[in-house]
């Protein structure tokens, strides 16, 4: 018969057990519980006889006990945290990371503390829950040294520098920190024009109140760093939002305009200094020119004095020439002398030379002997026989 079967054996052929599912007797658990205590304690049940427990049953207990007290003692700090050890709720000392022991409780306790934890605080406003970024105005709100307000939100970062000064001197540091920095931002907005606060100062106001956090979380040893400090927003309140934008506007014009003359003003100084000093290099070079020129005169008109001096007439004469072939030698009249009259006769040869040149004929041929033209009419122009006497006196020279 199988020992599964009906009537068999109901014993597990591997394990030994009984498949049986009957629950257990609570008395003959009892019964055992009972027996097992009685020989650790020395003490025994059958015959209805019992002796006082055993001295040495009670050691072992004892000492089983306090060997598991002490191993409870025990404690792992992970890395970025501190473990702070209190005895009776003094403070005794800061554990490092790693396995560490104390004194198990209730003699002393551990408070873990994570100093590499980079937590935040909002003054001004909240980022979580419903409200999304909804601003507070009992905090945001501030006034300015110029009697304006503004909308701040600030956001401050911190972590623990300290984990004694942490756990024990501040009873809620979040909460220091957060009336702190409050407090700081008013003060630093209040020492600051509106302007200033929303434009070109953002980067001052955020290094002054963090500077300012820092000594009095200081000097209030509460064991926290300030890692940054951002301004989320600085702003006009929402009533004058439209008039703000205006002046914005209107500043961001004037300043486009400024922007704009600087640029002509670029353009239009250096060209007019530049002509400027082409104009003095040009009469700076036209006065050397003339002081050269006037030098040559003299140089010359001094050789002439010399050449002069020793042949007078010959001089004269040169002289006389070479002054006429200047002047009559951009001229266009051409005199002509009659003989035996005083009479000068006026030819107008541009008309003549013009009309040859279009008829390809060779220039006429000017000679001291009457020329009879045909046309255009002579105009005769009567001179005074003292200066005709003259000129003849010249050339008969």
């Amino acid at each position: 018969m199988s020992w599964n079967e009906p009537g068999g054996d109901k014993k597990d052929p591997w394990s030994g057990r009984n498949e049986k599912n009957d629950p257990p007797d609570l008395d003959e658990v009892i019964r055992s519980l009972q027996d097992k205590l009685g020989g650790i304690f020395g003490g025994g049940s059958k015959g209805g006889s019992s002796n006082g427990p055993s001295m040495k049953g009670v050691g072992l207990l004892a000492a089983g006990a306090v060997i598991l007290w002490g191993l409870s003692g025990f404690y792992t700090v992970d890395e970025g945290t501190r473990g702070v050890v209190t005895r009776f709720g003094a403070y005794v000392n800061t554990t490092q990371p790693g396995l560490n022991w104390h004194m198990p409780a209730p003699v002393e306790q551990v408070l873990v503390i994570n100093v590499e934890q980079q937590r935040f605080i909002e003054v001004g406003y909240r980022s979580g829950g419903g409200q999304g970024m909804g601003s507070v105005p009992k905090e945001a709100m501030m006034l300015t040294k110029d009697e304006n307000i503004v909308d701040v939100r600030l956001a401050v970062q911190y972590q623990v520098k300290d984990a004694k000064d942490y756990a024990f001197n501040v009873l809620d540091p979040a909460s220091t920190l957060k009336q702190v920095t409050e407090s700081v931002q008013r003060g630093v907005i209040g020492r600051s024009d509106m302007d200033f606060v929303l434009t070109e100062g953002r980067s001052d106001i955020v290094l002054a109140v963090k500077s300012e956090i820092q000594s009095v979380m200081d000097a209030y040893k509460t064991g926290i760093l300030i890692t940054s400090v951002n301004l989320q927003d600085a702003q006009p309140p929402e009533q004058v939002q439209g008039s703000f934008e205006d002046a914005i506007k209107a500043r961001e014009d004037k300043q486009r305009l400024i922007n704009e003359a600087e640029a002509y003003s670029n353009d239009v100084v250096p060209k007019a200094r530049g002509a400027a000093s082409r104009i003095v290099q040009e009469s700076e070079g036209y006065k050397e020119k003339v002081i050269a020129r006037a030098n040559g005169d003299v140089s010359r008109f001094s050789q002439l004095l010399t050449e002069y001096r020793k042949a007078p007439a010959v001089t004269k004469q040169r002289m006389y020439i070479e002054a006429m072939e200047l002047v009559l030698g951009r001229s266009n009249n051409v005199l002509v002398d009659v003989k035996g009259g005083n009479n000068i006769m006026y030819l107008p040869l541009e008309k003549l030379t013009n009309k040859v040149a279009e008829e390809s004929s060779p220039a006429p041929v000017v000679s001291h002997e009457p020329v009879s033209l045909p046309s255009p009419p002579v105009k005769e122009i009567k001179t005074d026989t003292r200066a005709s006497s003259r000129e003849r006196d010249v050339r008969g020279r």
